[in-house]
């Protein structure tokens, strides 16, 4: 089936894979050029993994694992199939997001720094807990076969619209995050000074801010959406009928108005023929 704005389509999709692509190369760069490379040791080191995992599973690939349905080349491939491939990278986003938190929570004890006290952890923390959250829902309600087409139907937009929140939380947090370590980390020279690597790391948050943009754009445009299988039969939300059988009612009714219309001629023309048989009686008598 063929997409409609394909090229439209192919280009965003390059350009979004291109900026999360970079995102991530710019926050490499930045940790191991600027602030002195990666470790796990408890020191600063072991810190920098927070953003790269963040920026690398959290950002990159949970906006991938969100539009991987919305793939034409995929639309051949079995609902359940792309179901794993959705839920197999929201797994691996979800764990590195956990990494990047225990790499935050071992500097801070090993430095004595206080946990959890500003509105970057507190926004950040919610976002990995309800993602959670979100993976654990849809695997149990839309990947496992255990439950009813009803309650998939009435959960589906729930689960559509949180995962596009938590997406859009995450970005915020990433912006807030990137935006409070300069500030604690740039002293001489200072933050708004414009220092190169100010300048550098404010780049990467037009390019995590652009990546996020173009995921959501793609994902709400309806003529992108994945097509519906012609043998699925689902329950509609509001109690309806399921998916194709208001065509198929339609059509017996149809055929059956046909078919009553066929018989109500049939009966009529033998009416007349008997009606000119009678007549033609009368005139021989």
């Amino acid at each position: 089936m063929a997409m409609e704005g394909y090229r439209g389509f192919l280009g965003l999709l390059v350009s979004a894979l291109l900026v999360g692509f970079l995102s991530v190369i710019f926050t490499l760069i930045w940790v191991l050029h600027y602030r002195e490379g990666l470790g796990w040791d408890g020191t600063a080191l072991e810190f920098n993994w927070h953003p790269v995992l963040v920026v690398t599973g959290f950002v990159f690939i949970q906006g991938i694992a969100i539009i991987v349905y919305r793939l034409p080349w995929t639309w051949k491939c079995s609902k359940l199939l792309m179901k794993s491939i959705h839920a197999g990278l929201n797994a691996v986003a979800a764990i590195l997001a956990i990494i990047s938190l225990v790499a935050v929570f071992d500097f801070h004890n090993a430095r004595n720094i206080p946990n959890m006290y500003s509105l970057h952890s507190w926004v950040g923390l919610t976002a990995v807990i309800l993602y959670i959250l979100q993976l654990l829902l849809g695997f149990f309600v839309f990947l496992l076969p255990w439950a009813p087409l009803s309650l998939r139907a009435l959960l589906m937009p729930i689960h559509v619209y949180s995962g596009l929140l938590i997406f859009g939380t995450v970005i915020a947090t990433v912006l807030m995050g990137v935006t409070e370590k300069l500030i604690f980390a740039l002293k001489n020279p200072a933050y708004s000074t414009f220092p190169p690597e100010g300048v550098f790391t404010n780049t990467l948050g037009l390019l995590i801010l652009v990546f996020g943009a173009l995921i959501f754009w793609i994902v709400t445009r309806p003529q992108w959406k994945r097509p519906k299988e012609p043998n699925s039969v689902l329950l509609q939300p509001n109690g309806g009928a399921p998916e194709g059988m208001e065509g198929s009612v339609a059509m017996n009714f149809g055929n059956m108005d046909k078919s009553d219309s066929e018989l109500n001629s049939e009966a009529a023309a033998r009416k007349r023929n008997i009606t000119l048989d009678e007549a033609g009686q009368r005139s021989t008598m």
